[in-house]
């Protein structure tokens, strides 16, 4: 049964400031004045903040796993389905020719029954564990790993800081999942708003993630909505490749949804892109990334032409 538990403090990270490059300055400034006003005054979110749960988990992939093929190629999609209204039309979306049988799916403000739909109609095993219980809609509200291949173990990454406007804390999903015969760790992220928190704020919550992630030896998967473009480059010092560097806009005029990996290398052809027709399923749209297993391909760097 869904439970809560009691409170988790966090030492914060004492780490080099930088400034955002000007396309990232702007892309916060923008929404947070505008998002700011309206929600000035808001209701609190009630936070979740055991370190084992609630969990939310189905086994839906077909098993054993499809056959292994000599393919090494990893399709990792990333989503956010706003409050997880529109479910039957996310899943519509979510078998576009470009998402179809995605590997890993990241899903962000999703509840456990959308989840869970999503899961058994597509054919995915999946993990849930909801951040908060969300004054907007009353229900449960996280990110969500889904994998057609075995999830061997799942938590729950519990990021620091809580919003100004509603105090809401944000949590990353994390797995271990058996692609073919390589162990990949995977998360779906939800990072706060820059309405709701400073910049140094969504590093932190970034930084915990890849703290998370430090200990592990094999391929990482990062993907989610993180609420910012310049926040890839934490990533990318940390040692990641983004994939989706060069996508362009996945929400209004912002890049905010980005796929980042460790251990793994871009494919080619055309290894990143964004699913602009929606039908209604969102204000987000999709971004999908593909990546080899390292030493697989030697690519090129990626370049905006090549990855649009």
């Amino acid at each position: 049964m869904p439970h809560t538990g009691v409170g988790v403090q966090f030492r914060r990270v004492k780490v080099q400031r930088f400034r955002l490059p000007w396309p990232a300055w702007f892309s916060r400034g923008i929404p947070a004045l505008g998002v700011g006003l309206v929600l000035g005054s808001c209701a609190p979110a009630t936070n979740l903040l055991s370190p084992t749960g609630p969990r939310f988990e189905g086994r839906y992939a077909p098993h054993p796993p499809p056959a292994t093929s000599p393919d090494s190629s990893i399709r990792v999609v990333t989503f956010n389905i706003r409050f997880a209204h529109e479910i039957d039309r996310a899943i519509e979306v979510l078998q576009d020719d470009s998402l179809r049988g995605a590997d890993i799916l990241a899903l962000q403000e999703m509840d456990e029954t959308g989840a869970e739909r999503i899961a058994r109609v597509l054919g995915y095993d999946y993990a849930f564990y909801p951040a908060v219980i969300h004054p907007t809609s009353g229900r449960y509200f996280g990110p969500a790993v889904l994998s057609r291949w075995p999830i061997e173990r799942s938590w729950k990454v519990l990021l620091p800081h809580a919003g100004r406007t509603r105090g809401q804390r944000r949590t990353a999903s994390a797995a271990i999942l058996r692609v073919r015969d390589t162990r990949v760790l995977a998360y779906a992220v939800h990072l706060e708003t820059p309405a709701s928190i400073s910049e140094a704020g969504q590093r932190d919550q970034a930084l915990a993630v890849l703290s998370d992630a430090a200990g592990w030896r094999g391929p990482v998967v990062i993907a989610g909505d993180f609420n910012s473009e310049g926040i890839g480059l934490v990533f990318e010092r940390q040692g990641y490749v983004w994939l989706t560097k060069w996508v362009g806009p996945t929400v209004s005029w912002f890049s905010w949804d980005h796929v980042f990996v460790r251990q793994l290398v871009p494919a080619r052809p055309r290894s990143a892109g964004v699913v602009r027709d929606v039908r209604g399923a969102s204000d987000h749209r999709p971004v999908w990334a593909v990546a080899l297993t390292a030493g697989a391909a030697a690519p090129r760097p990626l370049s905006p032409r090549s990855a649009r």
